[in-house]
């Protein structure tokens, strides 16, 4: 399963973008659980920034609470990250992460977890 990311940029501090990641593959994807973006600043660890269950919970990390916004379409197999009021210590590589199952019959169903490309935002001050 491959995932396409989009939407990153360069914005002022306290503006807004909107990412984008779209799921696809060869194979039927068969169900997405977990879908959920992360960023890595140079120097430092990759870190889960949301995520959002086939059921819709959702989960932030704390420095983005209020001002960020994870979002599904399972008909379109694509998550969105609304950013807000984006600072600059937003900044970095934002990557996207599915994890569901995939195969078009119960025979040939497997797992998949998978990494989106990455997509820079740089805000600026």
């Amino acid at each position: 399963v491959q995932l396409q990311a989009s939407g990153g940029g360069l914005v002022q501090a306290g503006g807004s973008l909107r990412l984008s990641c779209v799921a696809s593959s060869s194979e039927s994807i068969f169900s997405i659980n977990i879908m959920g973006w992360y960023r890595q600043a140079p120097g430092k660890q990759r870190e889960l920034v949301a995520q959002v269950t086939s059921a819709g919970t959702t989960d932030y990390a704390d420095s983005v609470k209020g001002r960020f916004t994870i979002s599904r379409d399972n008909a379109k197999n694509t998550v969105y990250l609304q950013m807000n009021t984006l600072k600059p210590e937003d900044a970095g590589v934002y990557y996207c992460n599915v994890g569901g199952q995939y195969g078009g019959t119960w025979s040939n169903r497997r797992n998949f977890g998978s990494w989106g490309q990455g997509t820079q935002v740089t805000v600026s001050s």
